[in-house]
């Protein structure tokens, strides 16, 4: 059966769509995970659900549980969280409500821990720098 004829550019498109495709396909996640991430969305507290920042279940690698988180040793928690809340001083460390929404970030990121942690065939969670949301908040990370 011969190809229709398009026109090199309606080729182009194609071969463009089907790239994307085939690059959704490959990073999509699996079962295990999309079922975990719904258990977060489902089961999480009103805390953990209404967070600005969504904690999410990336992939299982041989029953540990990688989770996104908006902060590590790279980036402190408060440059996550001038972003998180924007009307809060997080330069001054003794700020009371800068202590507030640090303490909320450590209980919702437990939290999602402690969820993901209790479903079965989960030994442990490991956490990995949210690079693509810090990067869309305009925070640069160094690449390692």
């Amino acid at each position: 059966m011969p190809f229709p004829k398009l026109k090199s550019g309606h080729w182009v498109l194609i071969v463009i769509a089907l790239l994307v495709a085939l690059d959704w396909a490959i990073r999509r996640p699996d079962g295990q995970t999309r079922q975990l991430n719904e258990v977060l969305a489902s089961q999480g507290s009103p805390a953990l659900q209404n967070y600005p920042y969504r904690f999410q279940v990336l992939r299982v690698e041989r029953g540990m549980a990688v989770l996104s988180t908006p902060r590590n040793v790279e980036v402190p928690a408060l440059r996550a969280l001038a972003v998180l809340h924007p009307e809060v001083n997080v330069k001054d460390p003794n700020n009371p409500a800068f202590i507030a929404i640090e303490k909320e970030l450590a209980r919702v990121q437990s939290e999602a821990a402690e969820l993901v942690r209790a479903q079965p065939g989960i030994k442990g969670v490991r956490w990995e720098l949210d690079r693509q949301w810090l990067s869309r908040q305009g925070i640069e990370v160094m690449e390692r």
